[in-house]
C-alpha cells in the first residue's frame, strides 16, 4: 500500500490536512481527558452536540452544521459543569440524562426529514472526503485556540488533574478549570463533527491518549506519543480506506477505517508496553544481583 499516492487528489489532500489537524489537536486534549478520566463526559459531549448539528443544518445548510454545534457544545460544558458538582445528582445520573434527552431531540428533529437515514448516517459518522477549505480555516483556528488556552493554563489544569485538594488551596477556582476543559473538549469536539461525525469523534479524543499512555508514564513524552499516532491513524487509515475502494473494489468507510487503524494503534501500543513493562522490571531484579556480584568481586580482590 502507498502511503503517499492517494493524497495528490486535491479532496484526499484537504481530507488528510483535517485528519492531521485534528489528530494532533484531538491527541493534545485526549490526555487532558485521560488525566481527569473524563471519558465517558466526552462521550456524553459527542452526543449531546448532535442537535446542535441538526439545528443549525436546519435553519443554514452545510454552513450552519458548525455553528450549530458550536452553540450545543458551549451549552453542554456549562450544563455538564454545573450538574456534576451538585451533591444531590450524581455525576453518572446527570451525564445519563443529558446524553439520552438530548441525543434523543437530535434523532426527533433529524427524523422530520425526508432523508432521514442518509442524513442521521452523515451527521453520526462525517464526511471527511467532502471536506472544504473553510472546514480547514475553521479547524485551524479551533486549535490556535484551544493551544493557546491549555498554554496559559497548564499548571493549574495539570495541577486540578493531579492533586485537586492542593489546587484549591493554593487558590485556583476548581469549578472554573473543570469548565475550562469541558470547554476545550466541547471546541474539540465541535472542530471534528462534520468530518468525523459525533460518533467517531471520540475514538480521537481518547484513544491516541490512551495508546501513549501505554508506552509511556512521562507526561513530556505522553503528549507528543498521542499526538504522532493521532496523526498516523487518519494518514494510515485514509491511505487503507482509498487503497480498498479504488484498488480492490472493497469500499470502506474513510471514518470507520480511520478509528479501526487508531484501535490497531492502540493494540501495538499496549503489546509494545507490556514489553517496556518487562524491562523495566528485569533491569530492577538484574540491578540488586550486579550490586551483590559487584561486592563479591570487591571482596574477593580486596
Amino acid at each position: 500500500m502507498n502511503l503517499f499516492e492517494p493524497f495528490a487528489t486535491p479532496f484526499m489532500a484537504r481530507a488528510l490536512i483535517e485528519l492531521i489537524i485534528l489528530g494532533a489537536l484531538a491527541g493534545t486534549v485526549g490526555v487532558l481527558v485521560l488525566l481527569r478520566k473524563l471519558a465517558f463526559v466526552t462521550d456524553t459531549m459527542t452526543h449531546t452536540v448532535f442537535p446542535g448539528v441538526v439545528i443549525g443544518y436546519l435553519a443554514a445548510g452545510e454552513g450552519g452544521i458548525f455553528w450549530g454545534a458550536l452553540a450545543a457544545g458551549m451549552v453542554t460544558a456549562v450544563l455538564l459543569t454545573l450538574l456534576t458538582r451538585r451533591r444531590k445528582v450524581s455525576e453518572d445520573a446527570a451525564l445519563a440524562m443529558l446524553l439520552t434527552s438530548l441525543f434523543a431531540l437530535g434523532v426527533v428533529l433529524v427524523s422530520r426529514q425526508s432523508g432521514y437515514t442518509t442524513d442521521l448516517t452523515a451527521f453520526l459518522f462525517g464526511r471527511v472526503l467532502t471536506v472544504t477549505g473553510e472546514q480547514l480555516a475553521q479547524t485551524a483556528l479551533v486549535s490556535v485556540v484551544v493551544i493557546v488556552v491549555l498554554a496559559l493554563l497548564r499548571r493549574p489544569l495539570l495541577l486540578r488533574a493531579f492533586d485537586p485538594e492542593t489546587a484549591e488551596a493554593a487558590g485556583y477556582r476548581t469549578g472554573l478549570l473543570d469548565l475550562a476543559t469541558n470547554l476545550l473538549v466541547a471546541v474539540v469536539i465541535v472542530a471534528a463533527v462534520r468530518a468525523v461525525g459525533t460518533i467517531l469523534v471520540i475514538a480521537l479524543l481518547i484513544v491516541p491518549a490512551a495508546a501513549a499512555r501505554a508506552l509511556s508514564d512521562r507526561l513530556a513524552l505522553i503528549v507528543p506519543l498521542a499526538v504522532v499516532i493521532g496523526v498516523l491513524g487518519g494518514w494510515i487509515g485514509l491511505a487503507a480506506s482509498y487503497e480498498a475502494s479504488i484498488h480492490h473494489g472493497v469500499r470502506l468507510a474513510a471514518g470507520g477505517t480511520v478509528v479501526l487503524v487508531l484501535t490497531g494503534l492502540y493494540l501495538l501500543a499496549g503489546l509494545g508496553g507490556v514489553a517496556r513493562r518487562r524491562i523495566v522490571r528485569r533491569r530492577a531484579a538484574a540491578g540488586p544481583l550486579d550490586q551483590a556480584a559487584a561486592g563479591i568481586s570487591t571482596g574477593v580482590t580486596g
